[in-house]
């Protein structure tokens, strides 16, 4: 499959959807167009509320995760068996139960969901909105793909498989003492950098993280250096130098 020429029409569907690419170097842009070839021949795609799925989708959704596993020894998301694209945003079944028993059910609007043991839902028009703007700190694809790290040990609580016990010490320290600030700063009605979506628990505190991690790295690194470091140590991707250093070479360009 890596032997074969990158497909011309897939490249401009890169270029033209993932704003991430443009700060990769051409080892890593190389990288990732090899590991999206294997997600889009190796997963199953299915299109939700009538969609025919396009290779556009396909492309732009595979190289939005691809970018997550740049820096990891990863088996191409073995726990993602198939991907399923929305036209946009769904409605999906909740259920809720109170104290007394009572069950509630109502439908909620989702822009993607990563099932334990099972599909991501990821709604087109938001991948593509998120993918071409990469600065804006939403991208449902990486919160998505995000889960599905997480999810890797077994479990969806936050923790996404480390390296050795000195890192899961340090991830518990850090990531505990940003999520318990986050949670109180929405309590209190204030803003934060990360969006007031990660109080909801630790496994959705990580996916935000992790969309601020790719698309405000520099702020991040700024008002949240710990925070940072540790992504930055399970990632290892330094976007912060990723952006300076494309916008330096920008300003050069235009001198």
């Amino acid at each position: 499959m890596r032997e074969e020429p990158f497909p011309e029409a897939w490249l401009g569907y890169i270029e033209k959807n993932v704003g991430h690419y443009r700060y990769l170097s051409e080892s890593e842009q190389a990288t990732l167009r090899d590991d999206l070839r294997v997600l889009i021949a190796e997963k199953t795609w299915e299109g939700g509320g009538g969609l025919e799925v396009t290779d556009e989708m396909k492309v732009t959704i595979a190289a939005e995760a691809s970018l997550l596993l740049l820096g990891l020894d990863h088996e191409y998301y073995p726990n993602v068996e198939s991907i399923v694209v929305y036209p946009q945003d769904y409605t999906a079944p909740t259920k809720t139960r109170d104290a007394s028993g009572v069950v509630d059910e109502y439908g909620s609007t989702r822009l993607g969901e990563a099932w334990d043991n099972g599909p991501v839902l990821i709604s087109w028009a938001d991948a593509q909105a998120g993918g071409v703007n990469p600065t804006d700190g939403h991208n449902v694809v990486l919160h998505e793909f995000a889960h599905k790290l997480d999810m890797r040990d077994g479990a969806a609580d936050g923790v996404p498989k480390l390296d050795d016990d000195a890192q899961y010490d340090t991830w518990a320290e850090v990531m505990s003492a940003e999520y318990q600030d986050l949670v109180e700063q929405t309590e209190k009605g204030h803003k934060s950098l990360l969006d007031s979506y990660g109080a909801t628990n630790a496994a959705e505190f990580f996916a935000v993280a992790t969309e601020c991690f790719f698309e405000k790295p520099v702020l991040m690194q700024e008002h949240h250096p710990r925070l940072y470091e540790v992504l930055k140590g399970f990632y290892h991707q330094d976007p912060a130098s990723r952006m300076h250093a494309h916008h330096t070479e920008a300003e050069e360009e235009d001198r």
